[in-house]
């Protein structure tokens, strides 16, 4: 094949692939699902376990399901446009309250995600319109923060689930604060590549996620305990990208309201601007998920090599298996 061949057929495979940083083209509903208290009755035949914050298409289709785990003392609402980003390449992604309040145990979040998990089955349908159809063989888990300590404890099975996951995502995940001082239960064994699971995972840092915001704060992501001990430990397949010059909370809303969503601008260190880390965690979630769930990999091998022009410089952008 000539040099000019070959660059036209290069040329049509990018120009086939979707551009996976752009709003996708379903349009996209946003739901809250409140539960059942002890004080209120729900409406449903099957309340969720926890109140959930729901982004799917409108379009009838059967999608994928995603279930995505809020970092520590946020709110799941503070990960709207990241979802509805994801929701608008077709997937029906389930943003969970684990907790307003928290101590340094993570055991109560882990059971919850597994009773969430367990209930996809029993109760998704119920809140979807009949045109709407979730595949639960289908299914990936995600999460930010201690959220993805908490993604990664219930993939290894540190509580059961009647569903099996297929794909996991670790958002700048965070296991404590320093080696030595992890929250219970640890996740990180500090064995290479002893993670034990049978799926495909993806595991996203910041490159200022381990630098401090001012001298009276940690780092909101220390060495030690984030992104590259998770990938340090994971095993094929797996893929690790990080964003130089993106901070922890840079995939939140821009205006995440209220006194904890101004204190998501106080605490750690932070780029110039959240909407490109945001639109590059949206199309990187997408472009797996397409690739482990869908079987469509194109768009995440040009993300690899680098044929894909992503809306923020990578310090690292790894594949293995």
């Amino acid at each position: 094949m000539s040099s000019a061949a070959a660059a036209n057929t290069a040329d049509a495979a990018t120009s086939s692939m979707t551009n996976v940083f752009a709003i996708g083209r379903y349009k996209t509903v946003l739901q809250t699902v409140e539960t059942r208290s002890c004080t209120t009755k729900s409406t449903l035949a099957v309340p969720p376990p926890k109140p959930l914050l729901i982004a799917r298409p409108s379009e009838a289709g059967e999608y994928p399901i995603l279930v995505l785990l809020h970092g520590y003392l946020l709110y799941n609402s503070f990960y709207s446009q990241l979802i509805q980003h994801i929701a608008s390449h077709g997937f029906i992604v389930i943003a969970p309250q684990l907790y307003i309040l928290a101590g340094p145990d993570t055991t109560d979040e882990i059971k919850s995600t597994a009773a969430i998990t367990n209930w996809l089955s029993k109760g998704l349908h119920y809140l979807l319109p009949p045109h709407v159809q979730p595949n639960i063989n289908k299914l990936g888990l995600a999460g930010h923060s201690r959220g993805g300590k908490v993604a990664f404890a219930l993939a290894l099975e540190k509580e059961a689930t009647s569903l099996k996951f297929s794909a996991l995502i670790g958002l700048d995940p965070v296991d404590g604060m320093d080696k030595g001082k992890q929250t219970p239960p640890p996740v990180l064994t500090y064995v290479p590549h002893s993670f034990d699971l049978d799926m495909a995972v993806m595991v996203i840092g910041t490159g200022l996620g381990e630098v401090k915001k001012n001298p009276l704060f940690p780092p909101c992501a220390p060495k030690g305990v984030n992104h590259q001990d998770f990938f340090n430990e994971c095993q094929e397949p797996a893929c690790h990208f990080v964003a130089k010059d993106y901070g922890h909370l840079d995939l939140l809303d821009d205006d995440t309201e209220g006194l904890r969503g101004k204190t998501t601008y106080c605490l750690c260190k932070n780029g110039k601007s959240r909407e490109p880390m945001r639109r590059f965690v949206g199309g990187i979630v997408v472009a797996f998920m397409n690739a482990y769930l869908l079987g469509d990999n194109k768009d995440l091998l040009a993300i690899k090599d680098g044929q894909k022009t992503v809306p923020v410089e990578l310090k690292t952008n790894v594949c293995i298996g």
